[in-house]
């Protein structure tokens, strides 16, 4: 009786780690319909060398905000998941989306119904939403990367451990949201590495997703 019991238990209970292996399990799926379903475009050019793209805020990112003069309006700033930061005097204010300096215009002409001639700083002092997304069976293992400067492809599944031995290393994808929708750019391993891809190893922006099959 007490085996049934426990044949009965395992059958309908399900243990927090399994649950998890389910929900990533999904995601992937869910992941790979979507890379299945988007049509592959070619992967973009390099940006010219000397061209510096401003950095756009993001969630959760960390915000400097220095008003000259105001001590008791300097505050660091947690970016909320509603996009918005909280500030003395203005309350809720949009910051995702903008780049520092145009928080800094926004944040000035709201603080000028309340002070004279207002000076305001902003500073990104964590970029946590500068990262990029690994994910697949043909990874070591999957996850968030930091993005540092020139980030590319072979660079983000390198610090995940490498590919398996698995991995369809010609069917690699990179997901990225361009313009309110989502474009999908290829990468073939083993074709770079001949030299007949030389441009496929692209540098990857905030939020991309690089999908590693098996």
């Amino acid at each position: 009786m007490r085996t049934m019991g426990r044949e009965r238990m395992d059958i309908g209970t399900t243990s927090p780690l399994r649950a998890g292996a389910l929900c990533g399990a999904a995601l992937l799926a869910s992941l790979t319909v979507l890379a299945c379903a988007t049509p592959v475009e070619p992967p973009p050019p390099d940006r010219v060398v000397g061209e510096v793209e401003e950095y756009v805020i993001g969630i959760p990112d960390v915000l400097q905000i220095t008003v000259w003069k105001q001590e008791q309006l300097t505050t660091e700033a947690l970016v909320r998941s509603d996009g918005k930061i909280s500030m003395p005097l203005l309350q809720d204010v949009q910051a995702e989306g903008l780049t520092p300096d145009e928080l800094r215009a926004v944040i000035e002409e709201r603080l000028a119904e309340f002070i004279v001639a207002p000076h305001v700083n902003v500073l990104v002092k964590d970029m946590r939403s500068n990262v990029v997304s690994v994910v697949g069976g043909g990874v070591a293992r999957s996850g968030l990367v930091p993005l540092q400067r020139n980030t590319r492809v072979l660079d983000a599944i390198a610090t995940m451990g490498g590919f398996t031995p698995f991995a369809r290393k010609g069917d690699i994808r990179v997901l990225r949201n361009r313009d309110g929708r989502q474009v999908q750019y290829g990468f073939d391993y083993d074709a770079f590495i001949k030299g007949r891809a030389p441009g496929s190893n692209m540098l990857l922006e905030p939020g991309d997703t690089v999908v590693v099959p098996d």
